[in-house]
């Protein structure tokens, strides 16, 4: 057992130690489960798709070059950036168009595109995690991505989820983390962010005045933003549930 209840004498005598928290809420991607290789095979999926369904569109262009088009398409449309698939789905229709390949065919190639980004594997901690979270505090997700938790195999575990496609603002618009807040009924300083990133997650939930856990798996080292201090570095999900022990004890 994690602390005292939240209504009980010893959690509401005078002490200098923040409440205990009633939710965390997590980032998804590199938080949960590594997301750059899982995207690098959905990439490779997907054009093996094409050069058998849409071979016009793979004789055109090669994986590098489709995603040099995207990147490209997003620096002209920046609204993009709330929304990666409507990225890759729209240039995807802009190479189908370009070859004169029927374009009918976009939505079965992002079908088959999100089937391989939803094969991710979690990291050995989360489920286990997740479990021993769940029976303490709420636990929601605030994502600028666009994983699918049902797909996955973990929508059971959270009670609210919030994506940025969805909401209209990205990470780290402090917006989006008060919209996950609100979804599990909880206040801002009574909830935990838990994500991988410095700026997006740390700084940005921060200064939407929760408290911030980074998660620092591979143990690198903060030169990218050294004026960010987490409220906790933890390597796991196993460090972030003994934070809470220490601190509440």
């Amino acid at each position: 057992m994690l602390g005292a209840p939240f209504d009980s004498p010893s959690c509401m005598t005078m002490t200098s130690r923040p409440p205990w928290p009633k939710a965390v809420l997590f980032d998804l991607d590199d938080t949960l489960w590594p997301i750059a290789p899982v995207i690098l095979e959905a990439e490779k999926i997907l054009f093996a798709w094409l050069a058998e369904h849409a071979p016009r569109v793979a004789a055109q262009f090669t994986v590098a070059s489709l995603r040099e088009a995207r990147l490209e398409l997003l620096a002209r449309r920046p609204e993009f950036a709330l929304d990666l698939s409507a990225l890759r789905h729209a240039g995807l229709v802009a190479a189908f168009e370009q070859v004169g390949e029927d374009t009918a065919k976009v939505q079965l190639a992002m079908t088959e595109f999100f089937a391989a980004r939803n094969a991710v594997t979690p990291f050995d901690d989360v489920v286990p995690g997740l479990r021993r979270l769940r029976e303490l505090v709420l636990v929601g997700s605030v994502t600028n991505g666009v994983a699918d938790l049902q797909t996955i195999g973990l929508a059971q575990h959270f009670g609210a989820s919030i994506a940025a496609r969805e909401y209209g603002r990205a990470k780290p618009d402090a917006g989006i983390f008060l919209a996950g807040c609100a979804a599990l009924g909880v206040a801002p300083h009574e909830t935990v962010y838990v994500g991988d990133d410095l700026l997006l997650d740390v700084q940005g939930a921060q200064r939407a005045g929760l408290r911030a856990a980074w998660i620092n798996r591979s143990g690198k080292i903060n030169e990218l933003a050294p004026e960010v201090q987490p409220d906790v570095e933890v390597a796991s999900l196993d460090g972030l549930i003994d934070w809470l022990e220490r601190e509440h004890a």
